[in-house]
C-alpha cells in the first residue's frame, strides 16, 4: 500500500525540469524574457559586449578576454523570438528585469534549441544562428545546411546559415555549399553568398568547387563571382583556368 501511495504521489507531481527537454522547458516558460547559457568553443571569448573568435595564428599578443560561457537573452511572443542578444562571459545582473533563466545547459542542446527557434524567428534568425555556432564541441553544419536550403525562411536567415557553413571545418561543409551554389531553383543572392563562402574555405576544398561553378553554372553572375574569387586565391589551378578561358 505504501508503494502504491508513493507511485500515485509521483504521478500527481509535475515533471522536474531535469526530466524535461530544453524545448519543453521553453514552451512551459511561455512568452516573455528567457535566458540560457552554455559552454563556448575554446577559441571564443568575450570582452564587454564584444565577441572575439580567434584563429590559430593571431601572433604573440591577445587581449583580455573571458572564455565563456555563451549567454543568450531572448524575448518570445507567440512562441517566436522577437529579440535576441548574445554575449560571452560575464554574468547576469542581479537587478536585471525578471526573466526565466534556464541556467547552464549542455552546449549541444542549447545550440540545437537556438537553431530550432531560428526557423520561427521574425527578424532574429541571424542572431540565433550566430549564437549556436559558438557552442563548444557541437557538429552544427548539417543543421546549418538544412536552414540554408529551406526556401520558406527569410533570406537573411539563409544567408547567415551559408556564411557559417563557410566557416565550418571539413569537406562535407564545402560539398553542401557547392550544392547550394549549383541549385538553379535557389535564390540568387543566397547562391552568391555560397560562392563567397566557398572562397573562404581551404584551397584544397574551395578552389575545385569554384572552378566547377566557373565552368558549368548557367548563371553568368555566379560564374563572374567564382572567377573573381579564384583570382583572389593565387592558386595555380585558377591561373590554368584563366589561361584556358582566354585562349
Amino acid at each position: 500500500m505504501r508503494c502504491a501511495a508513493a507511485l500515485l504521489l509521483a504521478l500527481a507531481l509535475p515533471p522536474s525540469a531535469a526530466a524535461q527537454s530544453l524545448s519543453e522547458r521553453v514552451r512551459a516558460a511561455g512568452d516573455g524574457a528567457l535566458r540560457l547559457s552554455f559552454a563556448s568553443r575554446p577559441n571564443v571569448c568575450g570582452s564587454g559586449s564584444g565577441i572575439t573568435i580567434r584563429g590559430d595564428g593571431d601572433g604573440e599578443w591577445e587581449p583580455d578576454c573571458e572564455h565563456g560561457p555563451v549567454r543568450v537573452s531572448l524575448r518570445l511572443e507567440g512562441g517566436r523570438v522577437i529579440r535576441a542578444e548574445t554575449r560571452v562571459g560575464g554574468r547576469w545582473r542581479a537587478d536585471a528585469p525578471a526573466a526565466t533563466d534556464l541556467g547552464l545547459v549542455p552546449a549541444k542542446e542549447g545550440a540545437m534549441l537556438l537553431l530550432q527557434l531560428a526557423r520561427r524567428a521574425r527578424d532574429e534568425g541571424s542572431e540565433l544562428i550566430t549564437a549556436a555556432t559558438l557552442a563548444d564541441s557541437v557538429v552544427i553544419w548539417p543543421a546549418l545546411l538544412e536552414l540554408a536550403r529551406d526556401r520558406e525562411l527569410p533570406a537573411e536567415t539563409r544567408r547567415q546559415a551559408v556564411f557559417w557553413l563557410g566557416q565550418a571545418a571539413g569537406e562535407p561543409a564545402t560539398r553542401g555549399l557547392d550544392s547550394i551554389a549549383a541549385d538553379d531553383r535557389g535564390d540568387l543572392e543566397v547562391r552568391e553568398h555560397a560562392v563567397f563562402a566557398l572562397s573562404q574555405r581551404p584551397s584544397a576544398e574551395g578552389v575545385p568547387a569554384l572552378i566547377r561553378i566557373a565552368r558549368t553554372s548557367p548563371q553568368p553572375e555566379l560564374r563572374r563571382r567564382a572567377l573573381f574569387w579564384l583570382g583572389q586565391s593565387e592558386d595555380p589551378r585558377a591561373l590554368a583556368l584563366f589561361e584556358e578561358l582566354l585562349r
